[in-house]
């Protein structure tokens, strides 16, 4: 930029137009694109348990039923429900007798997933495969959960995510909730390091007793941090900067001729 700035003032036409467009060169910033498919879960086959009688586009849960994971449409979670295998599910919430806040939607709106976190240990992760990573970039996964206890049974329950980007995994604070309770919404990020252009995010539900306890997810994002510019950014600057000096030498030699 230095030396771009020093062209301008020997060729004369530091005007504010040229100094406008060197700064905005220079400033773009990197642009972050979310690489999970779906991750709010909208796209899907309905309510009603994934593997049983509905699905989520780009997402996969391995062990056929036996990991017992729902997608609930908003405001129906305590009222109405969605079926599985089992018959009709609900979570506890103001719809059917607890008056713990749960509300029609997580703060992402529409659809979410609603995994038992203690299903006879048998519960498997909510999966998709990411591509296109950059090995040894860094990478944030940022998403809301909460956690509840399903309809029709009693006592306090824990719920946690432990949520995995390839080998390495990190996890939730453990969300304790009373009796018919839910814990309010919550936004969470974890930060991984690639080790592949290809890595398979999951989102395992983990808790306890089995009484059920169940773990809510949605809003699901894994961006590239922002930092160095992409190559776009760095083409733009380069094009911009090349423009403004080509300027300055065209202007340069009339004034001389």
């Amino acid at each position: 930029m230095n030396c771009a700035v020093a062209a301008l003032r020997k060729s004369g036409v530091i005007g504010l137009a040229a100094v406008a467009l060197l700064a905005l060169t220079v400033s773009v910033p990197a642009i972050a694109a979310n690489i999970v498919v779906n991750g709010s879960f909208e796209s899907n086959g309905g309510g009603g348990e994934i593997n049983f009688n509905t699905s989520a586009t780009g997402w996969t849960v391995p062990g056929g039923t036996g990991s017992y994971t729902f997608l609930f449409p908003p405001g129906v979670a305590d009222s109405g429900g969605v079926t599985g295998q089992f018959g009709n599910l609900q979570l506890w919430g103001p719809g059917n007798g607890s008056n713990n806040g749960l509300p029609a939607s997580s703060p992402d709106g529409g659809y979410y997933v609603g995994a038992d976190s203690d299903f006879s240990g048998h519960q498997q992760p909510i999966q998709q495969t990411v591509h296109g990573l950059t090995v040894g970039d860094s990478y944030t996964v940022s998403f809301w959960w909460a956690a509840g206890q399903q309809e029709g049974f009693n006592g306090a329950t824990q719920s946690q995510w432990q949520v995995s980007l390839g080998s390495q995994t990190q996890s939730t604070p453990f969300a304790n909730i009373p009796n018919h309770g839910f814990s309010g919404w919550m936004f969470e990020s974890f930060t991984y390091t690639a080790t592949s252009s290809d890595e398979l995010l999951s989102f395992f539900a983990n808790g306890s007793p089995a009484i059920p306890p169940f773990a809510l997810l949605d809003g699901v994002t894994l961006n590239v941090n922002a930092g160095t510019p992409e190559p776009q950014t760095l083409t733009l600057m380069a094009t911009g900067l090349a423009g403004v000096i080509g300027f300055a030498r065209r202007y340069h030699g009339k004034k001389r001729g």
